[in-house]
């Protein structure tokens, strides 16, 4: 949904979760690499994974250097920078997507920073809700962080497993939308297991703000899913349903519905 003001841009992603709340249901966020499988073939993606139930989409755009990504979504986005997929390619993308749920434009700083002052208004105009910059902790460019923070886009912070009480306020303080908590330390990339401490690390953060929190990194299959949505308010999957769009776009959509499935169960 191509937002038309800043008011339906940031608050796309608040909305969807104080909906999700009032249902009782747990948020399910797929994670794309745009122009993964192929650049036409990602806005066939990005609605198969709406029709399959999930509740946002993290739209990555590919750079030369995901040193917070694992083998597969390193791969798929190597891929996608050798047919030409740029950030204005992954704004015409999700534009051309026409999708009726929040998108949060998942990013490395520096292909934000070189799109120009005006990114932010022309992701909100084409259809981003949020953005999630990887690599910028909270403190280290106040500048850049009032710049997106204060942007049309609702500004969601990554917060670490190991980060102590009054980090995590700060972050949560500093954030919109929703707050992204990493399973585990590492790259990204499937497993089969959910950290013992995972449940501990999410009462923490509920008690030090208030936002929405997802859990990411690591979550594959039906049964993380259905476990990690009795505690936390949604997951983000993303090497999963990158791996599975690499085989076909019905396979990731045949993924996505599982997953949503486990957590309606929940």
């Amino acid at each position: 949904m191509a937002s038309t003001s800043a008011t339906t841009s940031s608050d796309a992603l608040r909305e969807r979760f104080a909906a999700l709340a009032r249902q009782g249901r747990k948020a399910l966020v797929p994670y794309i690499t745009a122009g993964h499988p192929t650049p036409d073939r990602s806005a066939e993606l990005l609605r198969a994974l709406e029709a399959a139930g999930a509740d946002a989409v993290e739209v990555g755009v590919p750079f030369s250097d995901p040193m917070a990504d694992g083998p597969v979504i390193q791969a798929s986005s190597q891929a996608a920078l050798d047919v030409g997929m740029t950030l204005d390619r992954t704004l015409d993308l999700v534009h051309n997507a026409g999708l009726s749920i929040p998108v949060v434009l998942f990013s490395y700083l520096n292909p934000v920073v070189a799109a120009g002052p005006d990114v932010l208004e022309r992701a909100a105009a084409a259809g981003f809700h949020g953005i999630l910059i990887t690599d910028l902790p909270v403190g280290v460019d106040v500048q850049r962080e009032q710049w997106l923070g204060t942007g049309p886009l609702a500004f969601v912070r990554l917060v670490a497993p190991t980060t102590p009480d009054a980090r995590m306020k700060e972050i949560g303080a500093h954030g919109s939308g929703f707050v992204y908590l990493i399973s585990r330390l590492g790259v990204t990339g499937a497993r089969d297991d959910v950290p013992d401490e995972l449940p501990d690390t999410v009462a923490r953060l509920r008690r030090a703000q208030s936002l929405p929190i997802c859990v990411g990194f690591g979550i594959s299959n039906a049964a993380q899913a259905k476990r990690i949505g009795t505690f936390a308010d949604g997951i983000v999957v993303g090497s999963a349903i990158v791996k599975a769009a690499g085989e076909s776009v019905s396979a990731a959509a045949k993924l996505a519905a599982g997953l949503r499935m486990a957590l309606d169960e929940g």
